[in-house]
């Protein structure tokens, strides 16, 4: 019996999760989060083996959580679930440490499948993807601006186009207010962008906006 933990800040989806996941024998929902400070806690407390994970949830950014998991409980397997379908946003997770990337709009097709393959001990994500991972380990291959940011700097840029204030960001990612605006300043170098404004249609022209962050 493989043993499940989902982590998403909506009840519905959660529902939507455990009655596909209900389908399946070999696999057991035995906890739920609703947000990344839960995460943390179940991961600390509770024998499981895999972790479905909302990148978008409050307390812990999605990247550093998957760190975060990976480093408390190292054999623990990962698949995002996330409603970014931009080949960036899978691409950072799996080298945070996650095992696989869907978005929500394929999870009722796709979730089993997906968590029998990570189970099992393989890698779900998509052809673009794979080819993203592969591209991005050559040397010198050409990236669009966002992939060269940090995962710290990605995690302020995308609190900053979601309209959070440098101060809130430095709160929700227990940093200093001065250490996120040197991460500001310097994301703000490498995309090219001269204000939060320019930031924002960055975001929307390259589907990074996060319309689903509370």
């Amino acid at each position: 019996m493989i043993r499940i933990v989902l982590a998403d800040d909506h009840a519905i989806v959660r529902e939507g999760l455990k009655h596909i996941i209900s389908n399946e024998p070999e696999f057991a929902v035995v906890a739920e989060a609703g947000d990344g400070h839960e995460v943390l806690r179940i991961v600390r407390e509770r024998p499981f083996d895999l972790l479905v994970l909302d990148l978008s949830m409050p307390g812990r950014s999605g990247m550093e959580l998957i760190k975060l998991v990976h480093a408390e409980k190292p054999r623990v397997r990962i698949l995002v679930l996330s409603m970014h379908q931009e080949v960036q946003y899978a691409v950072r997770a799996i080298k945070s440490g996650a095992s696989g990337y869907l978005t929500k709009e394929s999870a009722p097709g796709e979730l089993a499948q997906a968590l029998r393959k990570i189970a099992a001990g393989g890698a779900y994500v998509t052809a673009e993807v794979a080819q993203a991972l592969a591209l991005g380990a050559m040397p010198g291959a050409d990236r669009p601006p966002h992939q060269t940011l940090s995962t710290r700097e990605f995690a302020v840029f995308e609190r900053l186009v979601a309209g959070e204030s440098v101060t809130d960001i430095a709160q929700t990612l227990h940093l200093s207010v001065k250490t996120v605006s040197t991460h500001k300043a310097n994301l703000m170098v490498k995309l090219g962008v001269g204000s939060a404004s320019d930031m924002v249609r960055y975001a929307i022209r390259h589907g990074l906006a996060d319309t689903d962050r509370p």
